[in-house]
């Protein structure tokens, strides 16, 4: 077997705004495994300054993973365990490879094109008149859940755009959740809550910084609307720990981002954990090229979570591959009609 890696630069269409600052391009990397003809392709999601593998011996580690690759996909999810972009496009690519088509990777009624997975509207930080304007689009197109990124602009002008949802859209008529990104300060996240439990949302993701877990403990236990975990689980590599954590936590959800959590191993590992101890849950990418998106939904939709799941990032780059996946009234389908555009020689250009 041959293994090679690839970096790859997405360029967003316009700039994206989180908590952390506007982003305009995206890296990535894919793993390319070769054998008897066949090819596999995985892709290692990193995000710079959030993903725990943002390391300087990160493309030290993808050299050893090629070098190494005769070890097959336990081992080397063992071994890299801090390093989870790759553990997930170790297993993708594998998994890739031992498909009947590369990018067909777990069939199912979804991936006939006669089921679909229902995903939430992702409106980006900016001015007040472009989170309107998207808002308004999510709202045309049909979603019935709707996610917004705050905690970058004036608090105020935040409750005033859930206050224009709310008076055009009931709870039932459209979920609204509301992703932090640990923006708020320990001593004053509970008032925003407060206020923010005022328009009847479904729930706010990582109020506060990671690690401060005796005051998230707190917040959860008091909280007045559903508070959800996301960065808190980043770093979080033993089970035992996994467990610890929601213990003592004890939050009303965790949000699972495969490519930050060791893949599908790591995130079926929060799942059991999750409903052991009557957590819920949902599974979003975390800015992956289709390559990725597309293992991840094919995967998710074999969970059989009826929650709006957070994989509607396919269009958010001028250059991402073209592959069956479609959104269409706040579902994500696979339309099998719909070929892949993708070229391994484009990304293999530099070997």
């Amino acid at each position: 077997m041959k293994a090679t890696y690839h970096k790859y630069m997405l360029d967003f269409k316009r700039p994206s705004g989180t908590s952390r600052g506007v982003m305009t391009e995206k890296e990535t990397w894919f793993l390319v495994l070769e054998k008897d003809g066949k090819t596999g392709i995985g892709e290692c999601g990193i995000l710079r300054g959030l993903s725990i593998d943002d390391r300087p011996d990160y493309e030290e580690k993808l050299q050893w993973t090629c070098a190494n690759i005769h070890l097959g996909k336990d081992q080397l999810w063992e071994v890299l365990v801090e390093f989870p972009s790759i553990q997930f496009g170790v297993e993708i690519a594998f998994q890739s490879l031992y498909s009947e088509t590369p990018f067909l990777l777990f069939p199912s009624e979804f991936t006939n094109g006669t089921k679909s997975i229902q995903i939430n509207g992702l409106v980006w930080m900016g001015e007040a008149s472009f989170m309107k304007q998207q808002i308004e689009e999510k709202l045309a197109q049909g979603f019935a859940c709707v996610k917004l990124k705050i905690g970058a602009i004036d608090f105020g002008v935040e409750l005033d755009l859930l206050r224009y949802i709310r008076q055009h859209f009931t709870p039932e008529q459209v979920e609204i959740r509301v992703d932090a990104n640990g923006a708020f300060g320990s001593n004053e996240a509970l008032d925003k809550i407060t206020q923010l439990s005022e328009f009847k949302l479904h729930s706010i993701e990582q109020p506060i910084q990671k690690n401060n877990t005796d005051r998230m403990a707190e917040l959860c236990k008091i909280t007045p609307m559903p508070i959800a975990l996301d960065e808190e689980l980043i770093g979080v590599f033993l089970f035992e720990e996994k467990e610890q954590l929601l213990q003592k936590i004890k939050p009303q959800y965790i949000i699972l981002k495969p490519s930050f959590i060791g893949g599908f191993r790591g995130t079926q590992e929060w799942i059991s954990l999750a409903e052991k101890h009557h957590i819920g849950w949902w599974i979003t990418s975390a800015l992956e090229s289709n390559i990725g998106l597309n293992a991840i939904a094919q995967w998710t939709f074999l969970q059989d979570n009826l929650m709006p799941q957070g994989l509607g990032t396919g269009a958010l780059y001028t250059n991402n591959f073209e592959c069956p996946l479609t959104v269409s009234k706040g579902q994500l389908w696979y339309e099998k009609a719909k070929e892949w555009e993708f070229s391994l020689k484009e990304i293999m250009r530099d070997f």
